[in-house]
């Protein structure tokens, strides 16, 4: 649960598991693809995308584009560009996009 008291994000719960699976792997180890990932967590692409990014920020993986995602070596990436920074806000907001869905899914019709 959340310091709020609701689940927490779909996406934060795939960023959660995947923390744990990547502490038990050595960096350059390759993890699921997005196909794979979407089959375990049963969450739509974006949900897995935005999980992902949410690792990439925090240095845990990188993206070798079509090649998949890797665990870190842990050396700093190169600086990040505006265009990481985009991608980070819009993880962010599907995010809390997708709890505003489940909010408004329990309030009922007329809201609460």
């Amino acid at each position: 649960m959340t310091a709020t008291g609701g689940p927490k994000p779909k996406a934060v719960q795939v960023a959660d598991a995947l923390r744990i699976d990547i502490e038990k792997m050595k960096p350059g180890d390759k993890l699921p693809s997005q196909r794979e990932l979407i089959d375990r967590f049963g969450f739509a692409s974006q949900t897995i995308q935005n999980g992902l990014a949410a690792l990439r920020t925090e240095g845990l993986i990188v993206s070798a584009g079509n090649l998949g995602n890797f665990v870190s070596d842990g050396a700093p990436s190169p600086s990040s560009d505006v265009r990481d920074d985009i991608k980070e806000i819009r993880s962010q907001i599907q995010a809390l996009a997708e709890r505003v869905a489940a909010l408004e899914e329990h309030s009922g019709p007329g809201g609460a």
